[in-house]
């Protein structure tokens, strides 16, 4: 089918006609608008991110550092989902058969010389979730095939458009040092995959921006219980001391004695329990959180329960205690898998594939091997019972429903 439009632009060409450029109406306008962007800016397009409501911008270095490096709940999300979605097995088929031997099967496998498939993609993966951009390069050998694949840091690259809108080239920015990244006859060196944006024609929306307020809230938290425990925690309780004649001062000398005693007898995991005999004039005052302590842990666990909610991870699975959405821990992670990591997943290999589909000869499709992951094995078996036993359907029919090539005649 390709061929032939390309057939058709060439007999146009030959004929002495020039080929219609296909371009959309207000391409020119997004040009021009994320140039305008990309200066105002003063370096990347995407450095700094917009926080809905906030009134300011923060730069998406930043807000992965607070969000992942910083924030456990952030940070296992992430690894959550990119570890899943990088060991789902792939595989590359076309409409006659699934290829066991083919180059893109070879170059996945096998990236770069110290990246295999599962780091190669986890990497992808960790990129296209904390910037809401993933950017692969692929360097090319002499003979015009791809020889490797690099995932490149999202936070260096910004997008150079051209009149029509579409992109013509990628600048990678270290420091005070760029590589621009061109356009070779129609082929684009960078495969960019980005998630929707509402608001930006050229770069993808991070769950973190959504996620901002709760990771700030849960940070904050976490600040002021190390702060907390910097300062010995809350006491327990405290000792009153009231002397015969109503004054409420001791002298340095019982001071002394009493804080000794009490460092010697009744700190420490071993004195945990131990009674405190109190002489007279003093008296024992406990202490405990009050009830806006208690709903500033609540609070905690609320911003930890958003952040898990903007990454789609299920509460549960992350140990944030009083989620019950689910009733048990495989339906959860039934749902992990169907929700967040395979729609990601299959976007990510229909992407790839689809860029690669220029350097690599054949028409396939790269797509996750649905039969191979555990998660899904149950829901999968009743799948393949359903449809195995409706008798209104042929052989081609069924495998055409489970996602299998046609079978090749002889085989």
């Amino acid at each position: 089918m390709f061929d032939i439009f390309r057939k058709s632009q060439l007999s146009e060409a030959a004929a002495g006609q020039p080929a219609q450029a296909k371009a959309s109406a207000v391409g020119p306008l997004t040009a021009g608008r994320i140039g305008a962007r990309t200066a105002s800016l003063g370096g990347a397009g995407t450095g700094l991110v917009g926080v809905a409501g906030a009134g300011l911008l923060r730069d998406g270095v930043s807000l992965a550092r607070a969000g992942f490096v910083g924030n456990p709940i952030g940070f296992r999300a992430v690894r959550l989902i990119s570890e899943a979605a990088s060991a789902l097995p792939l595989v590359v088929q076309d409409s006659a058969r699934r290829y066991d031997v083919h180059p893109l099967l070879d170059l996945i496998t096998r990236p770069n010389p110290v990246q295999g498939r599962a780091e190669f993609f986890e990497a992808l993966y960790a990129q296209l979730l904390l910037s809401g951009n993933a950017y692969v390069e692929a360097v090319t050998g002499a003979e015009g095939g791809v020889q490797e694949l690099h995932v490149l840091r999202s936070d260096r690259i910004s997008v150079v458009p051209g009149a029509d809108g579409w992109p013509i080239a990628w600048d990678y920015t270290v420091g005070a040092k760029k590589h621009r990244f061109h356009m070779r006859d129609g082929l684009a060196p960078i495969c960019h995959i980005r998630s929707f944006h509402p608001h930006d024609d050229h770069y993808g929306l991070s769950p973190l921006v959504a996620a901002a307020r709760a990771v700030d809230v849960h940070n904050a938290a976490s600040n002021w219980s190390k702060a907390l425990l910097d300062n010995a925690a809350r006491p327990s309780g405290a000792i009153v001391y009231r002397g015969p004649d109503g004054q409420g001062s001791m002298s340095a000398e019982q001071f002394e004695r009493l804080q000794s005693e009490i460092e010697t007898n009744h700190q420490g995991a071993r004195n945990a329990g131990r009674p405190m005999l109190l002489e007279g004039g003093l008296d024992w005052k406990p202490m405990g959180f009050s009830p806006s302590d208690m709903e500033f842990h609540r609070t905690k666990e609320a911003a930890a329960r958003e952040i898990a909610i903007a990454f789609g991870v299920p509460p549960m699975l992350l140990g944030i205690p009083g989620d019950a959405t689910y009733a048990n821990y495989q339906e959860a992670n039934r749902a992990f898998y169907r929700l967040t990591v395979l729609p990601m997943a299959q976007r990510v290999a229909a992407s790839v594939a689809h860029w690669l589909s220029g350097f690599v000869p054949g028409a396939v499709v790269l797509k996750p091997d649905l039969d191979q992951v555990p998660a899904l094995a149950e829901e999968r078996e009743q799948q393949w019972r359903r449809i195995g036993q409706a008798g209104f359907l042929d052989d081609a029919e069924k495998r055409a429903l489970l996602g299998l090539p046609a079978r090749v005649e002889g085989a």
